[in-house]
């Protein structure tokens, strides 16, 4: 599988990337000989980029990702975990989280951006993973932290960076323009961009994908399928858009783009996940895994070829914005990548 550079570091990340999330039990069980046969046919399959966090299942994500990593050879594949939520004793524990992980409350998270606080979870992440040292560290959902997160926590990452103890460093937010303002005015290399760079949503066209292409830096793209409704073929009534029930209207027009998808013989959800790799600053597309079977269709799908002609038709149909980019795709879905991270890019 071709891989793309964060550009201005040496890391490289494969163009798909096994987002650990859902082994962490994101809402219902993953029993975990499935979660350890998920990372391996991942593995089989040629992916080398593996995002996990604290949060994830309050930290059994990243346990059961660091088990089904051990043993590989540790220069040859990228992991990447996050900070900013403290994982603490729950003092009022009810049995089960509450923040849409099927998992015990022992623990509890607590908001800390400090330099302490990202110092400990980053220790605490290798202790739970069993590893020695993470590729990317990304600050997580900072949104109401702006401050700490700009004053402390970057710059102790960027330390860590600076002294070849991190490979690269960024954030990871469901909201575009303060991870445009990362970029301008800190020294985060990457960020994680959720939900808003997809087929239904491009915000991010007007704040943080200029601001990464005008300073030479990078863009992981994630939540491609809006929380489902971009997932099959034909969407339906009920399905979810950024986690509650999709609205009327944009059922209606993701119908109308799947009618398109169809038209140049492609589907929904592999345009979805080829669409974000139209913009020449996002070098890789992250999708949740669960089994080695979604491992499975998510490979197939990202290696179906999506014709360059199929973003022209919905520009034109003001099913996408005029001034989305094309012709940049990569890998087996719009052209061939020089590997460079050239090509295009949460």
């Amino acid at each position: 599988m071709h891989q793309r550079k964060i550009q201005n570091t040496s890391v490289s990340l494969t163009e798909l990337g096994f987002g650990a999330s859902v082994i962490g039990n994101l809402y219902r069980v993953t029993p975990a000989d499935d979660a350890t046969a998920a990372v391996d046919a991942a593995w089989e399959a040629g992916l080398r980029y593996f995002d996990t966090a604290p949060h994830y299942g309050l930290g059994l994500s990243e346990r059961r990702l660091g088990a089904a990593l051990q043993g590989r050879p540790r220069d040859e594949y990228v992991i990447s975990s996050k900070v900013g939520r403290l994982l603490v004793p729950n003092e009022e524990p009810r049995g089960v989280d509450t923040e849409g992980f099927v998992v015990r409350d022992d623990l509890r998270r607590q908001w800390d951006f400090s330099r302490d606080g990202v110092l400990r979870s980053i220790e605490d992440t290798l202790e739970r993973t069993g590893l020695d040292r993470l590729d990317i560290v990304y600050l997580h959902d900072p949104d109401d932290h702006w401050r700490q997160a700009a004053q402390e926590a970057m710059p102790t990452l960027a330390e860590l960076r600076d002294q070849g103890v991190i490979g690269a460093i960024g954030v990871g937010m469901n909201q575009s323009a303060m991870l445009a303002r990362f970029l301008r005015e800190t020294a985060a290399d990457v960020v994680m961009l959720a939900g808003r760079y997809t087929l239904l949503d491009q915000s991010a066209l007007d704040d943080v994908l200029p601001a990464a292409r005008e300073l030479g830096k990078s863009v992981v793209a994630v939540g491609v399928f809006n929380s489902g409704l971009l997932s099959r073929d034909r969407p339906a009534e009920g399905m979810k858009y950024d986690y509650r029930d999709a609205p009327p209207a944009l059922v209606v027009r993701a119908r109308a783009i799947a009618e398109v998808c169809e038209a140049h013989g492609t589907s929904l959800p592999a345009a979805a996940i080829a669409f974000p790799h139209t913009h020449p600053s996002i070098i890789n597309v992250t999708l949740g895994m669960r089994t080695p079977e979604q491992v499975g269709r998510n490979v197939e799908l990202h290696d179906q070829r999506v014709p360059d002609g199929l973003w022209d038709d919905l520009r034109a149909q003001g099913l996408i914005r005029s001034d989305v980019l094309a012709g940049h795709g990569g890998g087996g879905m719009c052209g061939v990548s020089d590997g460079q991270g050239h090509r295009a890019d949460p």
